[in-house]
């Protein structure tokens, strides 16, 4: 049997893998292996198969048999590629070693550079550059990052090391210090390290790799990256690969240099060239915010007012090659890429290209230019952008008219714009998310231990770093506005105080931060709402095309049914009318209602409730102008409706005119053990049928006033809830029906409507087959149907779904995407038992699950004929149906 491989080499032109291999080789090294293939200058180097991560964790972090070898191999053939040997003293190869999972993970996970220097071999290096200064800046670095990533050495450690040597030498920069004052740092460096962990610096280039590929496989469980993970759903399972590859080297003089960029603007969409180089450094130097990169192009360096020469100016060969690549990669890869390149001595070196992280707006712009540039089809398009991520767009930003106290500007890293209290730490951030606060968490700069706090924060501020910094890049990836390098605000997190142009201010002040402009601003500014044409309207043309499913919304509001319309709502596929009653000038007499101990005080109270309930479906039914609205009639527990207290039942005894112990005594009538399973829905209606016969009146008639002011039919679709059997349907159905008939008989009309029931209860689902013999269309009430499949509060889950979450017991939580294997079975069999029964029953889902991409999927591939979700969620749900289709049709080759 041939022996699992598990290492794949890349480099001279040449390359054992390709882009078509990421589950195996990872992002990086499928595209390293495909950039290779292409012809393009990438330094040689080896993938070790996210195989290997799996075996790593299955077999207690032992590795597979067959690696060590498959491995030393690959590192002599680097070595013979480039002309030097790892290890050897006088001609060393030196490598990076670097994680690569198949989900771009940026920042997340470990990098080791310069790996392969030791006192001997640094020596060496010294007198094949003919650079001292070169090569002891380097064996530093290495030094520092092999020993906070692999050794466990905080890297502040060192840094504090490197700014007291400053001070002492008054020098301001690194590139002040000497190759005698880099020896002098590597010898306080190796001191520190045998201080913390009681054993000298490893000088075995062997244990070095072997420690470093190991770090990057131990990584893959560390608190930042299973958090991105888990923001992001990426399978643990997934495990991440390891490339090493040759070092090129930017920091060899002022004909190096080091970058990173995107080949359109990440945060525009504009087809321009972004992103940042310095001359003389590593790449960690570009993205740390240690030093100020300078920009790419001659038209970037004058927008930004920057002084330092461009690199097109600076470099222009180099430049010229770099931008022949980027379009090569475009045109390779049909999408905009996110490349680091290094140059070292005059010649470009590719290190790595993916498809760029970019914010929604961007998203839509590139896709809908690339399919007016030819590169990239409609459909393709459609499936480019997430749908989740249109949450971006449709929210307020900064009204451009109202007065801004700009206190400081920097770099408009994620567009958009958020108000919040000011914290300067991530704990502190997700603690005040959770007590219902919004926050700006300011930093001097971020780094991935700061994941949770940024996904909790309103918006993010950093004194420092670019645009391609950890900040910069991860709010970007979340949808939250980032001003970045904002160097004037001085930052104590000792007092929590920020200062700036003589202003101080002070933990839970409010900031507003506007990611678009660069400005920090004071105070809270007013927002508009967002503008929803050009390239949105765009691709939700085309997403409308392709999809097969209506969108409705959820609403019961005339507020709501307007914005879901202006989202593109197909119809209102839940009102909650119960919603209605809570507003204040209502909520006495539905009191009244519930507590009258007979018919006749029950219907008194109805009386009053009925004009305004034909008024608030008029409303609706002039809205949607024509539009199906399904109306779900009085469903949650009474016990929400009743008053609560000592004092707020002794008002409503007092305005009401009731007894005061009769009114507690009525009260303790009502009371129930567990309401969410009590009398409610349907239950109510059976018992108290004058409930839902008022309810079906209101709609009946103001369906009639509605037809007659917009000339638009209305037919009302009445939805009976919490159904377990059809005897209940039939029941309450045939009340519904004697409503009808009296306003025929009174108004002298034909009316048209349906009835239906919602399935929210394992029982309505498996005896869908029944139920469909009464009920003309089933809507799915996830939300309940989920509480009712596990046997779990939606309310309480909150309290220990995080426990399952982290113990894996769970990968997500069901109330957020559907279950598939269990609430989803219960789905499918309730849609294929109605359908037995009436081949042409709408179906729709209506939970909370209506809104998420996933369960929309769900829905596509059981056939349902829509979903509805809140109004926001529209546009989202819209375009995740048309991923969802195509998808469908491609899977069953009728794309």
């Amino acid at each position: 049997m041939a022996e699992k491989k598990w290492v794949y080499s890349f480099g001279d032109g040449k390359a054992e893998g390709a882009a078509a291999m990421r589950d195996l080789l990872g992002g990086k090294g499928a595209n390293l292996a495909e950039m290779s293939n292409i012809g393009l200058p990438v330094p040689p180097g080896f993938t070790v198969t996210t195989e290997v991560c799996t075996a790593f964790y299955a077999n207690d972090r032992q590795y597979p048999e067959g690696l060590k070898e498959q491995l030393e191999a690959a590192l002599t053939q680097i070595g013979k590629t480039v002309g030097m040997a790892f290890g050897d003293p006088e001609n060393p190869l030196l490598v990076s070693v670097r994680s690569g999972a198949r989900a771009s993970m940026p920042g997340m996970m470990d990098t080791v550079l310069n790996l392969g220097l030791n006192d001997e071999t640094t020596a060496g290096l010294a007198k094949r550059a003919g650079d001292e200064r070169f090569a002891y800046d380097s064996y530093r670095r290495f030094i520092q990052m092999y020993s906070d990533v692999v050794l466990g050495v905080d890297h502040h450690n060192f840094e504090e090391l490197l700014e007291y040597f400053k001070e002492e030498q008054e020098y301001a920069l690194d590139t002040e210090l000497s190759a005698d004052d880099w020896k002098e740092m590597i010898g306080r460096y190796k001191e520190r390290v045998e201080e913390e962990l009681g054993k000298p610096f490893p000088q075995d280039v062997n244990e070095q790799i072997w420690g470093a590929i190991g770090a990057v496989f131990g990584s893959w469980r560390n608190r930042r990256a299973e958090t991105y993970r888990r923001l992001h759903n990426i399978p643990e399972s997934w495990g991440t690969a390891v490339n090493v590859q040759a070092m090129v080297f930017g920091n060899m003089g002022d004909t190096s240099a080091t970058g990173v960029a995107f080949t359109r603007n990440p945060s525009t969409g504009e087809k321009a060239y972004y992103g940042e180089f310095l001359v003389n450094a590593q790449g960690e130097d570009v993205v740390a915010g240690i030093r100020t990169p300078q920009s790419l192009t001659k038209k970037a360096r004058i927008e930004g007012n920057d002084k330092k020469p461009s690199m097109e100016e600076v470099m222009p060969d180099a430049f010229a090659e770099l931008s022949a690549t980027f379009d090569r990669l475009e045109r390779h890869y049909t999408d905009m890429q996110d490349v680091e390149f290094t140059v070292q001595e005059g010649k470009l070196w590719m290190l790595q290209t993916r498809a760029g992280k970019r914010t929604a707006k961007a998203a839509l712009k590139i896709a809908v230019d690339m399919v007016a540039e030819g590169l990239i089809s409609e459909e393709t398009a459609i499936g480019r952008v997430d749908p989740a991520s249109l949450d971006q767009l449709l929210h307020p930003t900064l009204d451009p008219d109202a007065p801004r106290d700009v206190i400081a500007t920097g770099l408009p890293a994620s567009p958009g714009a958020a108000s919040g209290e000011i914290v300067f730490s991530s704990d502190e951030a997700a603690a005040m998310r959770q007590a219902g606060k919004d926050v700006v968490l300011v930093r001097v700069e971020t780094s991935p231990e700061d994941i949770n706090g940024m996904h909790s924060a309103v918006a993010i501020l950093t004194t420092r770093g670019g645009m391609t910094s950890h900040a910069a890049v991860v709010a970007r990836g979340m949808g939250r506005p980032c001003v970045s390098g904002a160097g004037s605000i001085r930052i104590d997190y000792k007092t929590e105080t920020m200062t700036v142009a003589g202003v101080t201010l002070c933990k839970g002040d409010v900031i507003t931060v506007d990611g678009s402009t660069g400005q920090v601003l004071k105070g809270r500014i007013p927002t508009l709402q967002p503008e929803l044409s050009g390239d949105f309207a765009q691709l939700m043309e085309w997403a409308d095309r392709h999809r097969r499913m209506e969108v409705r919304t959820n609403a019961e509001t005339p507020h709501d049914a307007e914005t879901a319309r202006k989202f593109g709502a197909e119809g209102i596929g839940l009102c909650r009318t119960e919603h209605m009653f809570f507003e204040e000038d209502r909520i006495v007499t539905v009191r009244q209602m519930i507590v009258a101990g007979d018919e006749k005080g029950r219907r008194a109270a109805l009386t009053k409730i009925l004009p305004m309930q034909r008024d608030d479906f008029r409303q609706l039914f002039e809205i949607m102008h024509g539009l199906p609205v399904t109306i779900r009639l009085l469903d949650p527990p009474l016990h929400e409706f009743l008053p609560k207290g000592v004092a707020e039942i002794a008002d409503f005894a007092q305005e009401t005119g009731m007894d005061a112990e009769k009114l507690r005594r009525r009260l303790t009538e009502l009371e129930e053990t567990n309401p969410m399973l009590g009398h409610r829905g349907c239950r109510l209606g059976i018992s108290y049928p004058e409930i839902y016969e008022m309810q079906a009146r209101a709609i009946f008639e103001g369906a009639l006033l509605a037809a007659e002011k917009t000339g638009a039919p209305v037919i009302p679709e009445i939805m009976i809830p919490l159904v377990g059997m059809k005897t209940e349907l039939d029941f309450l159905k045939a009340r519904i029906v004697a409503v009808a008939a009296e306003i025929e008989k009174e108004k002298d009309t034909k009316l048209e409507y349906i009835v239906g029931t919602m399935i929210e209860l394992p029982r309505a689902a498996l005896m869908a087959r029944e139920i469909a013999q009464s009920a003309e269309f089933f809507s799915f009430g996830t939300n309940d149907l989920t509480q009712t499949t596990f046997g779990i509060s939606r309310d309480d889950a909150a309290h220990f779904m995080n426990d399952y979450m982290g113990k894996k017991i769970l990968t997500q939580d069901p109330f957020v995407s559907l279950d598939r294997e269990g609430v989803g079975e219960l789905v499918k069999i309730g849609a294929e038992r109605g359908r037995e029964t009436r081949p042409d029953i709408k179906l729709g889902i209506c939970g909370e699950h209506g809104g998420d991409p996933a369960s929309i999927a769900f829905c596509e591939e059981v056939g349902l004929t829509y979903v509805s979700c809140s109004p926001y969620r529209v546009p989202i749900a819209r375009l995740a149906a048309a991923q969802s289709a195509l998808a469908g049709a491609k899977d069953t080759g009728t794309a």
